[in-house]
């Protein structure tokens, strides 16, 4: 089945994240495989995992590069507000088959991995601004 069927599957049974933000996933677990494989010799045919904590890292690195100051904006109009939401993309991804898991892996991998606001707001505030995080 190929991602674009598979996603407006997904997102048919769980309307909580914009198609956008599955395959921005994909992306973003691509860049992950990449950028902790480039230094590393990967073997034909062996099966890439990243864990919980390496995607959220890589999540971070890649938005930030795609989206700069507006990372905030764009997340929160696919409806991603914090880690667990990525994980929960993750985790419908597997559901779907599109995506495997270990053993290991579970959605709490993802609970507060980094705050929202630090991460993709703040850094782009003038100084003034950048005391106190805004009530929500």
């Amino acid at each position: 089945m190929d991602d674009q069927k598979t996603i407006m599957e997904i997102c048919a049974q769980d309307e909580r994240f914009a198609k956008n933000a599955y395959f921005f996933m994909l992306e973003a677990l691509e860049f992950t495989f990449q950028s902790r494989d480039k230094d590393k010799e990967t073997q034909n045919g062996a099966v890439r995992h990243v864990s919980g904590a390496q995607l959220l890292g890589g999540i971070r690195t890649f938005t930030l590069q795609q989206f700069g100051p507006m990372a905030s904006t764009v997340l929160r109009e696919w409806g991603l507000r914090r880690t667990e939401d990525f994980g929960a993309i993750v985790f419908n991804l597997i559901k779907a088959g599109r995506l495997q898991k270990s053993e290991d892996d579970s959605l709490s991998d993802f609970a507060d991995g980094f705050d929202f606001y630090e991460t993709f707001e703040k850094p782009f505030l003038p100084p003034s601004r950048q005391q106190a995080k805004p009530q929500t």
